[in-house]
């Protein structure tokens, strides 16, 4: 729409309505309360609107209808106005000018409207057709015009409603958003509007109550008994919240923002005057508090609305089912397991753990009944200290844990329900709680969940596919069960100060004494929790060409099963943590040290010379299958080292000498590049006459390239040149990888002759997540252990250009380097140098270069 020129009574609306709306948000400010707001605002809208309508003098058989959150009588700061012109018949030309002249003012005005215009008819065919417009007519209010055309379109509305077909469309269209939101309300930076157990929700219970006649509002559903009082206390007080939260992102973000992302939390924490406590480990954030109470309302709307859906699809589905026994406490109806007496979880309160044994036991049993997941969420508060002690309910609750089928489900209902909590007090505590380490995408309790299921998957044949390797594993493995003891544990500790880690290892060493495990699997299990990180700290972080390296690592795992069992608990955790940060390269890295330390454990020492024959003979015989003479490697390979042979796999070395042999001594650059063997991503091999600042102007390219470094090796050849390899990361590559792989070979090629000046590494911008928590960089520069080079690891916040930048630096001080491991772990890396040069034999030049790498690494 294009502005036109506001007329002295359209500045006075407007004026009118910039004033009442800053009086409606001053006095939410001084009062907090959402509900005064929302009433606050539409009264304003709908005082404004009706002068507007009278202005623009249409036809008197026309309304103005308000549809939607605005028909619903409420509106947040930022929110739409949706409207409806309802018409009594198709608009003539005097009409349809009149209508755009309306439309334009409401524009010019300053409202965000959403509008359509329609005769009765024409509702009524959209409203069958279209399942949002049907929605939106359900709450449709008359603001201003023909009260006679309304009722009409109210009562062919609901005339025409089908309660049975609305509550089926609803609850799929409800299925289909949680599924957007991965069906957890426990994403860090949920939406209150949509995401599971948020406002949706309760608005899709509100919804199909009214479309079936039972009720629009909680009260009133408590009277219709489809809620107690209690509960419909418990949801007017969560809708309540959700909407003062939604209230307040908009009013600090100043437009219609409905995520709670990062950027803003610790500022909508603040508005509800929480602060943030301790120090050091200690340390809570404001917007910690504010998160951990979102997640507990969210998970209780969630049981809720089960509740609730499951009632009216009862009163709306009557199939009279008769019971089924499956024991004196439970019963089976329709599919769903029910108590048998409103009292069996007091009567006998072992039954709230025993149900989940049985719902493991039953497969066919789809979930609880509403009655029974009501009593049970009141029964919660049974488990005590007693409980806990009881050696039946020890039982039982092992029964769970080494259920052949169904444990995610149990365990995902039992923390839904409060049950698991209950029981293990210690997970009761990260609940909800946030991680702030930029690279879990899930709150503590929910990673734990992810990483049962990943381990759960490992044993399934139709995940096979995912996991092939881990599923080989399992499949020989005693007593799995042991593993998912450990899953659930190793992270519990988190939150509470200290290494968690060491504090966890004590909480599932108590936990495997008070249920009677046996010494060698309490042992096992006890590893696991206390060693959760450490494979993947030695496949990212260290550089298994070296045996010590691998004899360290099996000194430390000491036999298979641990080896084995270690294994999966670090694939299932990193692929526990987000989507983003598994990925082929991590998987190689972690395979790689599994199979090297399992020989080591059959009784085969690690052996360089062993291993460096081993990859030539390999290399060797697939350079005979691409048709190479038995003596063209030699050249190359005589200018090579151990070290080269022990970094390299012998499918990279025979892929480098095939693509050299013929090349040697060549002045001008060679880059080849192809698809990585692991299966994602490329490799790129360069070999040039060394030159200064190679390292630092090949990541110069990638870098412009936006090409994210997942490895880097350089050798420097006897003869002086550079052999170095990269593997490199994009996006794009699966689509167009050949046409990456020309551009990539001719342009780097190109880079390194002209070999000109490097320029200023930029600071590339951060993510929003790596703003709201910047992590204070860390650098360690150390002698390895023998003495021959130095290590220097870096960790800090990810941002695009950063690898580049601590090229820079390097290259400034002349530093050689020999690897580059870079971990990416979503919004942090983690990166590892091995570096030498005679600048690091001086402290105060050691000192210096660190200086400098802090204020490359600085956001």
């Amino acid at each position: 729409m294009t502005s036109t020129t506001i007329d002295p009574p359209q500045q006075q609306l407007r004026q009118r309505l910039k004033a009442e709306r800053q009086i409606v948000i001053a006095e939410f400010q001084d009062n907090g309360k959402p509900e005064k707001l929302l009433r606050g605002l539409r009264q304003s809208v709908d005082g404004v609107l009706a002068d507007a309508w009278r202005a623009a003098a249409l036809p008197p058989d026309t309304a103005l209808v308000g549809v939607g959150g605005y028909g619903r009588g409420e509106l947040f700061p930022h929110s739409d106005v949706d409207l409806l012109v309802l018409l009594g018949k198709p608009a003539d030309a005097i009409t349809t000018a009149r209508l755009e002249n309306f439309v334009q003012l409401l524009w010019d005005l300053g409202l965000e409207i959403g509008h359509s215009i329609r005769t009765v008819d024409e509702c009524m065919i959209e409203s069958k057709a279209d399942i949002t417009v049907q929605t939106s007519l359900l709450e449709a209010r008359l603001v201003v015009g023909s009260e006679p055309l309304f009722l009409e379109l109210q009562k062919r509305y609901d005339a025409a409603m089908d309660p049975q077909a609305f509550f089926h469309a609803k609850t799929a269209e409800m299925r289909l958003r949680h599924a957007k939101y991965e069906f957890t309300p426990f994403s860090l930076e949920p939406n209150v509007k949509e995401s599971p157990g948020a406002l949706r929700d309760l608005q899709v219970i509100l919804w199909v109550a009214k479309a079936a006649g039972l009720g629009h509002t909680w009260a009133q559903l408590a009277i219709r008994g489809l809620i107690t009082r209690e509960e419909a206390r418990h949801l007017m007080e969560k809708e309540r919240a959700f909407k003062d939260i939604r209230i307040r992102l908009h009013l600090q973000t100043k437009r219609r923002e409905d995520r709670l992302v990062f950027d803003v939390q610790t500022a909508i924490a603040e508005t509800f005057g929480l602060t943030s406590t301790g120090e050091g480990l200690e340390a809570r954030r404001a917007s910690e508090y504010l998160m951990q109470r979102y997640y507990w309302a969210a998970k209780a709307v969630t049981q809720l609305n089960t509740i609730l859906l499951q009632n009216i699809e009862a009163q709306l589905f009557p199939t009279p089912t008769e019971p089924v026994p499956i024991n004196p406490r439970f019963n089976e109806v329709g599919g769903f397991i029910d108590i048998a007496a409103d009292d069996t979880f007091e009567t006998n309160p072992s039954a709230v753990l025993e149900i989940f044994v049985v719902m493991t036991e039953r497969p066919d049993i789809k979930g609880m009944t509403a009655r029974t997941m009501r009593a049970l969420w009141h029964a919660r508060t049974l488990i005590d200290d007693d409980f806990r002690a009881q050696s039946a309910h020890r039982a039982l609750f092992l029964r769970v844990l080494q259920a052949p089928s169904g444990l995610v489900h149990a365990l995902r209902r039992m923390n839904d329900m409060g049950v698991l909590g209950r029981y293990l007090p210690n997970f009761r505590r990260i609940v909800g709680q946030m991680q702030h380490d930029l690279f879990h995408v899930y709150t503590v309790d929910q990673h734990i969940m992810m990483v049962v299921r990943n381990m759960r998957r490992f044993t399934m044949p139709e995940h096979a596919h995912e996991y092939p390797f881990c599923s080989q594993l399992i499949a020989n493995f005693r007593d799995r069960w042991l593993l998912y003891v450990a899953a659930l544990f190793h992270d519990i500790a988190k939150g509470r100060g200290g290494d968690h880690s060491e504090l966890g290892k004590q909480d599932v060493l108590d936990f495997c004494r008070d249920h009677a495990i046996s010494a060698e699997d309490t042992e096992l299990v006890v590893f696991l929790v206390e060693q959760h990180l450490t494979m993947s700290q030695v496949a990212q972080k260290q550089d298994m060409s070296d045996p010590d390296v691998v004899q360290a690592f099996a000194n430390l795992v000491r036999d298979e099963r641990h080896l084995t069992a270690l294994y999966l608990l670090t694939v299932a955790d990193i692929r526990g943590t987000s989507p983003k940060v598994w990925n082929a390269w991590k998987s190689k890295l972690l395979e790689d040290l599994y199979k090297v330390t399992l020989r080591v454990l059959g009784g085969e020492p690690p052996s360089a010379d062993r291993e460096l024959r081993a990859r030539q003979q390999e290399a060797l015989a697939t350079l005979r299958l691409f048709g190479l003479g038995p003596h063209d490697h030699e050249a190359l390979w005589k200018q090579l080292d151990v070290a080269y042979f022990l970094r390299h796999d012998a499918s990279d070395i025979a892929w480098q000498t095939r693509s050299l042999y013929d090349k040697l001594g060549r002045d001008k650059p060679v880059v080849k590049s192809r698809l990585a063997t692991i299966g994602e991503g490329l490799q790129v091999t360069v070999y040039v006459q060394d030159q200064p600042d190679l390292f630092a102007r090949i990541c110069s390219y990638f870098d412009r390239k936006n090409f994210s470094i997942l490895d880097a090796k350089i050798h420097t050849t006897k003869d002086g040149y550079a052999l170095d390899t990269f593997l490199i990361a994009d996006e794009h590559f699966a689509g167009s990888y050949r046409d990456i792989i020309n551009l990539i070979e001719h342009e780097l090629c190109e880079v390194l002759v002209r070999q000109e000046p490097l320029n200023p590494p930029l600071r590339g911008r951060l993510s929003r997540m790596s703003r709201s928590f910047p992590m204070t960089p860390t650098i360690d520069l150390r002698p390895d252990e023998r003495g021959q080079f130095w290590v220097l690891s870096i960790a800090a916040n990810d941002r695009n250009g950063l690898l580049y930048a601590i090229a820079s630096v390097l290259a400034r001080y002349r530093i050689n380097l020999h690897t580059a491991k870079i971990m990416t772990l979503g919004e942090r890396v983690e990166d590892v140098f091995l570096i030498g040069g005679p600048a690091l034999n001086n402290q105060r030049v050691q000192v210096q270069l660190e200086t400098e790498l802090f204020d490359a690494l600085k956001i």
